[in-house]
């Protein structure tokens, strides 16, 4: 198991637009459409790797508890799906339905998007404010598949609070940790 960690972008950088497949409405969504009106989080996830594998059932919660408070959410997968299969559309869409993902599982064909957000591993977490400068980037929380510790995505948790109630985020922020963004050959 790789272990990749996040680019970790300069904060206020604003959110890139993209226009995706989602894999299971079989709508094209951009980012004006999945946006919150009190902040976003975009998540670049995949399917077979066991750091996503780890946090998914906290994906959800999360999403679960800030979605109704006005926090938007959307998972893009970015990778090869030549050299991994496993992560191609029909698996995203088995996964998300498995999972019970109640937010968007965007397919980035062209890995452009990964690109546009300087994506390095999955999970890789961003979440922007209202106006879509970025306030956070990095760890879901401390917990990785086999360290014992427990999943309650802490550190992004704290930035959404912090986003909901306009407050400054913590600019001490932890890379995400993970496999890397499967790029395609020559990418």
């Amino acid at each position: 198991m790789a272990r990749t960690p996040s680019n970790m972008i300069p904060l206020g950088t604003p959110a890139p637009d993209f226009s995706l497949p989602d894999t299971v409405s079989g709508k094209t969504l951009d980012l004006d459409s999945v946006k919150g009106t009190k902040g976003t989080v975009v998540m670049f996830i995949c399917n077979h790797c066991p750091f996503v594998k780890h946090v998914n059932a906290e994906l959800v919660r999360l999403a679960r508890d800030y979605q109704p408070l006005g926090i938007g959410f959307v998972a893009i997968s970015s990778n090869d799906v030549e050299n991994y299969p496993e992560d191609a559309p029909g698996e995203m869409t088995r996964t998300a339905v498995a999972e019970g993902y109640p937010f968007p599982y965007l397919y980035d064909e062209t890995q452009q998007t990964a690109k546009d957000y300087d994506a390095a591993c999955t999970p890789d977490f961003y979440l922007f404010d209202p106006g879509l400068k970025l306030v956070y980037r990095g760890q879901l929380d401390d917990s990785r598949p086999g360290n014992d510790k427990p999943l309650t995505g802490a550190d992004l948790r704290a930035a959404i609070e912090a986003t909901l109630n306009d407050l400054n985020v913590s600019p001490d922020q932890k890379p995400s940790i993970g496999c890397n963004i499967k790029w395609k050959p020559g990418s």
